[in-house]
């Protein structure tokens, strides 16, 4: 499966974005998937993650209650809202597949796309 994101920007604090990441090759149906955010100078960390069907999501607890993600099956397409935005929230953001449960591992993820940038900045 080839995953592609999009929707990244500039915001400033309290704004929101919305993130999609469009999949080809595959039905994303049969693939968990996850959104991870890199920060400069900073490892990679998860953000949050959704079952196949949809009907479990976990988050990462700084963007709890923040973000939300979803999925799209008729546009096969994963999105991540993003409500009342941080300046700690700027970061590289990607979008991951994998065909078993992998949870926050991001060794677990197979399959990425390039990555959208966010930055949160007044």
């Amino acid at each position: 499966v080839q995953l592609q994101a999009s929707g990244g920007g500039l915001a400033q604090p309290g704004d929101s974005l919305r993130l999609s990441c469009i999949a080809s090759g595959r039905t994303l149906s049969s693939y968990y998937m996850a959104w991870f955010r890199q920060a400069p100078g900073k490892e990679r960390e998860f953000v949050a993650f959704i079952t196949g069907n949809g009907d479990i999501t976990r988050y990462e607890d700084s963007v709890t209650g923040r973000f939300t993600i979803s999925r799209d099956s008729a546009k096969n397409t994963v999105y991540l809202e993003m409500n009342r935005l941080k300046p700690e929230d700027t970061g590289v953001y990607s979008c991951a597949a994998s065909t078993a449960y992998s949870g926050s591992r991001v060794r677990g993820y197979a399959f990425w796309g390039q990555g959208t940038q966010v930055t949160v900045s007044s």
